[in-house]
């Protein structure tokens, strides 16, 4: 990817998903307005929202502070608060999730977003 801009997030300037999407508006499409959902992220990493068009260095510095504050306890808070919104028809699906969670096992909020970003092969992600 040489030659690709570099756009740059800081996991110690967050502690949460809503904390994330901030960050991601400030460092990626600063002045845009957007869901701020892992949909919506996947729809601006996609481009046409002020990201870069044919892809990008993504380069997270202090993802480790990242992968701790996303880890379990947040991600119990986040399926809790899907739990409380989602189609009754996923709802097993999502308690499934968060019992998981809550026993410390299966993919994490930071899980998500690096899944999220790695599924644009435009994208290159650098945990720094």
């Amino acid at each position: 990817m040489a030659g690709k801009q570099v756009l740059e997030i800081d996991g110690a300037r967050f502690e949460t998903l809503e904390g994330f999407y901030e960050e991601v508006s400030e460092a990626l499409i600063p002045g845009s307005d957007w869901g701020r959902n892992l949909d919506a992220f996947n729809d601006i990493l996609r481009g046409g929202f002020g990201t870069p068009e044919g892809g990008f260095r993504l380069l997270w510095r202090n993802h480790e502070a990242s992968r701790q504050r996303l880890g379990y306890p947040e991600t119990v808070r986040q399926l809790k608060r899907r739990l409380e919104k989602c189609h009754p028809e996923n709802r097993a699906h999502v308690s499934e999730r968060l019992a998981s969670a809550e026993r410390g096992t299966g993919e994490t909020v930071f899980d998500w977003l690096v899944d999220v970003i790695e599924r644009h092969d435009e994208i290159e992600l650098v945990l720094a």
